[in-house]
């Protein structure tokens, strides 16, 4: 009985996700459009006292942050995103799709793949060039409103198990990406605030242990791990992952407990944070570039990372684990369209901005606009020509 329940209940759940995603996901391209369109014209003055707005957080003069709107973006908004990003992958790891060993294989392997390629082909491109590869890492990123928002749009397209499969790939790299920024895009550190920051986390754990059920006291400890994160040198957003893990999915009782705030937070993240962030890192000044500008190793790496590399990583690797019989493929679907979603992971752009931008802080705007123009050009080609591949109908 409490099985044939389940079933409906995860469906009207993916029916959300979904839902939220490819709405999203055009809402995301439009804040993307309008800061391209911002910066390339008689606003742009206005969109750059927008981004660098200062603002101010003041709780009881104990803690006072003055920053610019950018940086408010980057490092309280996206924790939110990073936030929700953890309550994911707790939820698929413990009672999803991949809480199976069997079926977390397939998309394991393939969003390694598709970390690992584009990683290698950027690197590739930019050898000699120190600062340039700090951004090895742009490339393997997914960007899980737009992929997703892509396939909803393709309907019936795009078969069931692969829009499973693409939001399993998006979630592990997600989780890559994450490992990615705290062992390589952390500088400076602060011992005294990392100490602290750790301690918050164990205090986390011990809370989940003891079986602490309230979510207001997590989110509570959260955000003082937040403030020490934010002044131990790596980067904020961590502190939302971290946190997000210790809530427990369910209360003693069997009722859900983590569901409800996922479901609750995913429009506001999807309708709001991701593209206020999109707004705010999008925005790149096209005057006197050409084609050939593309041709810059920077631009040129995370262009071919993402729609080559990402390819042939994703795929190249779930070939091998399907072809070994470690794994099966995703039923309904023929190569072709596996293929087209394959391609679709070539769209890095949200994570691929944020790593990008942690990768070159300091380095100048140079860099900022070679950074801004791979990632666009590199994920409008992945998104178009995936889109391509899946519109024939099979």
């Amino acid at each position: 009985m409490s099985n044939t329940s389940s079933q409906p209940r995860k469906g009207r759940a993916f029916a959300r996700f979904f839902a939220h995603e490819a709405s999203g996901g055009l809402i995301l391209a439009a804040a993307a459009v309008l800061a391209l369109i911002a910066s390339n014209s008689a606003w742009h003055d206005l969109y750059q006292s927008f981004i660098r707005t200062t603002g101010t957080l003041d709780i009881g003069g104990v803690l006072v942050l003055t920053k610019p709107l950018l940086v408010w973006v980057n490092d309280l908004w996206m924790a939110v995103f990073f936030f929700l990003v953890g309550l994911e992958i707790k939820r698929e790891f413990v009672e999803g799709e991949l809480a199976s060993r069997r079926q977390a294989l397939l998309p394991a392997a393939a969003a390694l793949g598709g970390m690992v390629v584009p990683a290698v082909i950027y690197a590739l491109i930019n050898l000699g060039d120190a600062h340039a590869l700090r951004g090895w890492a742009i490339p393997a990123a997914t960007d899980i409103a737009f992929a997703i928002g892509i396939v909803m749009l393709l309907g019936s397209r795009v078969p069931t198990s692969l829009k499973v499969f693409l939001t399993a790939v998006a979630i592990i790299d997600d989780l890559g990406a994450i490992v990615v920024i705290a062992l390589f895009y952390t500088d400076n550190l602060s011992p005294g605030m990392l100490a602290a920051a750790v301690g918050a986390g164990l205090l986390l754990l011990a809370m989940n242990r003891a079986g602490v059920r309230r979510v207001d006291v997590y989110l509570l400890l959260g955000l003082v791990m937040w403030v020490c994160v934010l002044k131990s040198g790596i980067h904020a957003t961590l502190a939302g992952v971290v946190t997000a893990l210790a809530i427990p999915l369910r209360h003693a009782d069997g009722r859900p407990l983590a569901g409800p705030l996922e479901h609750g937070l995913h429009p506001w993240v999807a309708f709001l944070v991701l593209p206020l962030f999109a707004f705010a890192n999008a925005g790149v000044s096209l005057q006197g570039m050409s084609l050939g500008s593309l041709l810059d190793p920077v631009p040129l790496g995370i262009a071919a990372g993402l729609v080559v590399g990402k390819t042939i990583g994703v795929f190249g690797a779930s070939w091998l684990m399907i072809r070994s019989g470690l794994a099966s493929p995703p039923g309904g679907a023929n190569t072709r369209q596996f293929i087209g979603v394959c391609v679709l992971c070539g769209i890095g752009f949200t994570m691929s901005l944020f790593i990008g931008g942690l990768a070159f802080d300091g380095l100048g705007p140079d860099f900022e606009i070679r950074l801004k123009l791979g990632v666009l050009f590199g994920s409008l080609v992945a998104g178009l020509l995936g889109t391509l591949i899946l519109w024939r109908r099979a």
